[in-house]
């Protein structure tokens, strides 16, 4: 365990403060953990949890928040996922969408395959979506401060990052118990309008 880690909250517990701050936005999940910890947390039709497909959580909301513009769209991101799909964020700052907000669990692993180190230690994410072109970008390391820079970047126009640093714990979450096509289909229902 890294020096600073001992001290940071969990990705679940980040998610939970975070989830209690959320209504009925759309909120797209990555892979792994994050969308197992999710979906035990508050499972809602406005989640997207992505099974599989490591990297593509921003640029589906990217896509919803173009498509709904008066939607505020949320993206629950890893370190991994937001280093395997880094184009994302150079096109997020390119195309600014106001309702974009990317919340990213830094916890330096990628947890689901094992621990296995990433490189968010050494690569400052939120300095690489800062120079992309996100507007609001914000780093925080516990609970009070992940609670007020999240509303105020839910009052502000983005596109937004919120990196929050956290530890390497993992909640004992089951699987998602939605197939893709279930969870496709609740999402499309769920954020018409």
């Amino acid at each position: 365990m890294r020096p600073e880690q001992g001290t940071l909250i969990s990705r679940a517990q980040a998610m939970a403060a975070l989830l209690e701050l959320l209504t009925d936005q759309p909120v797209i999940i990555c892979n792994g953990f994050p969308s197992r910890e999710a979906h035990k947390i508050a499972d809602r039709p406005t989640h997207f949890y992505m099974i599989g497909s490591m990297g593509n959580a921003p640029a589906i909301a990217l896509g919803v928040a173009l498509a709904k513009p008066n939607k505020q769209v949320i993206t629950f991101d890893g370190d991994g996922n937001v280093l395997m799909g880094m184009g994302t964020l150079a096109t997020v700052g390119a195309l600014k969408p106001k309702n974009f907000i990317h919340v990213v669990f830094d916890n330096e692993v990628y947890g689901t395959t094992g621990n296995q180190p990433t490189i968010s230690n050494v690569v400052p994410l939120e300095k690489v979506a800062k120079a992309a072109g996100y507007v609001n970008v914000e780093r925080v390391l516990d609970r009070d401060d992940l609670v007020y820079e999240f509303k105020a970047m839910l009052k502000q126009d983005g596109p937004s990052m919120l990196l929050i640093k956290v530890n390497e714990f993992v909640e004992d979450a089951g699987r998602v118990l939605h197939d893709p096509p279930e969870i496709t289909r609740r999402f499309m229902k769920a954020i018409q309008g």
